[in-house]
């Protein structure tokens, strides 16, 4: 599991920033395309709704749409998961996960 945070907060200093090298030729195909927004814009609809640090991101077609999976561990500590609209940038889900204590 470390290892795995390392490379993604690895991963998270380039741009684009995505989970793997699958989801960054998906994401850069559907971009050019123009079916999906840049990264950046979906990062700031994030933090617009739930301030915190992005640790993880997927890109997985849903219905059809693209939509972003992140992952974010906000100011406090707590992890939450969101789902994006990747066309649109509209937040479309948002929970906080539990605590396994």
């Amino acid at each position: 599991m470390t290892h795995r945070i390392l490379i993604l907060v690895l991963s998270l200093l380039a741009a684009p920033v995505l989970a793997d090298r699958d989801d960054h030729d998906r994401a850069r195909h559907a971009l050019e395309a123009g079916e999906i927004l840049p990264l950046s814009a979906i990062l700031e609809a994030a933090t617009q709704v739930r301030p915190g640090r992005v640790i993880e991101i997927d890109l997985e077609r849903d219905d059809g749409r693209w939509v972003y999976e992140l992952e974010l561990v906000s100011p406090e500590g707590h992890l939450y998961e969101m789902e994006i609209d990747a066309a649109s940038g509209a937040v479309l889900d948002v929970e906080r996960e539990e605590d396994d204590d």
